[in-house]
This record gives structure tokens, sequence and C-alpha cells, in this order.
């Protein structure tokens, strides 16, 4: 699921929950008061931002907190752009004055700009193609089993495609902050994944030496052995 979180303390953006529950996506709200303290960012893939709530000290600070989830600020028709230096790293802006559709396509192409998942919620990576609403993997069209672990080992890795990750990174992204299993946990799933989709002569998932791996579409096959 496509996930959204509206972070704001004005009630006149209520208004735009609506269309984009309509376009597909899952919107939670929050106060930027619930961001606060512990560091605790939105479990959501895009962050929308109430461009009123922001101190100007803190813009950049607060637009790299996100993480990976893509960042959009929402702008009433009155507020100045020149708040915002050229090197802020948002993906977008929006004025809540404009109409839902095209707001909603502001967080489309964010969404696909940050996680390269289309309209229809796929992830696609060369031949390799994710359908994130029915759990279905394949490769050139012939359908790949994976258990739900690999699958969402996957899945993260294409969602940042062309992203290096460590193997801790992995373990905590993908098992959880709490799961205390070792990094040969990764490996042992990475090497079963490779196994069943890097079939007709597609590589897909690429190891970084001494640092980890990441999903492109010109992977290298890995040595025999």
């Amino acid at each position: 699921m496509r996930s959204l979180c509206l972070v704001t303390r004005h009630p006149d953006t209520a208004r735009i929950v609506r269309p984009l529950e309509h376009a597909g996506f899952s919107v939670s709200q929050a106060i930027p008061e619930d961001l606060a303290g512990d560091g605790t960012t939105p479990p959501a893939n895009v962050i929308i931002l109430d461009f009123r709530d922001v101190p100007a000290a803190a813009v950049s600070a607060l637009a790299r907190a996100f993480g990976e989830a893509a960042v959009i600020f929402a702008l009433v028709p009155d507020e100045q752009l020149d708040r915002v230096a050229p090197d802020t790293p948002v993906d977008d802006f929006a004025l809540l004055s404009a109409q839902p559709a095209e707001l909603a396509r502001r967080v489309e192409r964010a969404f696909w700009r940050r996680h390269g998942v289309d309209s229809e919620n796929f992830v696609r990576c060369g031949a390799l193609s994710i359908d994130l609403s029915n759990y279905r993997v394949t490769v050139d069209g012939e359908t790949i089993v994976l258990t739900f672990k690999e699958y969402e080992l996957l899945r993260f890795l294409a969602m940042n495609g062309g992203r290096v990750f460590t193997r801790e990174q992995l373990l905590n992204r993908v098992w959880g902050y709490d799961y205390f299993g070792g990094a040969r946990t990764v490996d042992v799933h990475i090497r079963r994944i490779r196994a069943k989709i890097e079939i007709h002569g597609h590589a897909f998932i690429e190891t970084v030496r001494n640092v980890g791996y990441r999903l492109s579409p010109d992977a290298r096959p890995e040595p025999a052995g």
C-alpha cells in the first residue's frame, strides 16, 4: 500500500485527504508535536508537511529528518518560497489552493521519483516487476514464488533501487530493530532470492564489496562459487 502522512496543525488542510485517498494512498495525519522529542518519524512513503508549521531555521533539517520518504511542502497561496534554500532536500511544493487532481499528481510524481512505484502500484527494475497490491513478483512475465521475508527484502531493495544498504540496515528495515539475528541472515535470503529471480540471463541484486547490496537493472551476475 502506498502510504502518506499529512503533518499539519491547520484544519483547512484536511480537504486534501479525500482526493489523495481516491488516488490510492493510505493517508494518516499527524501534528508537528507528534514528531518532536524522540526523533520518531511517521511510517509513510510520502510526507506532506504544512509549510506554515516549519520554522525558517528548521526547513532543511526537518526535510532531511524523514529519511527515505518523499517530502512535499504544502503552501498557502501567499507563502514565500524564498524561505527555502535552493539545496533544500525536498521533493516538491504544492499549493493548498490547487485542484485535487493536481495535488494528487504531484504526490504521484514525487512517489515515483523517490520509490519507483507507478500509478498502478508496480515497482519495475528491468525485466523484474513487483505488483505491490497483489504481492506478486514476475521476471519477463514469469511468476516467481517467494517467501514473505524474501518478498519484503526484495520489495525494500526495489523501492530504493540503486541505493546501497549495509546488512545491518537491511536487518533493521526488513526484520525490525528488535531482531537479534546476525548479518548472515541477510546473506542467506539474498542468495535464495537470486536463485529464484535471476533467470533468463537476468541479474538484479549487486553485491557492493565490504558494504552491502543494491538492486539494479544493470547488475552483473555473481561469479559461481
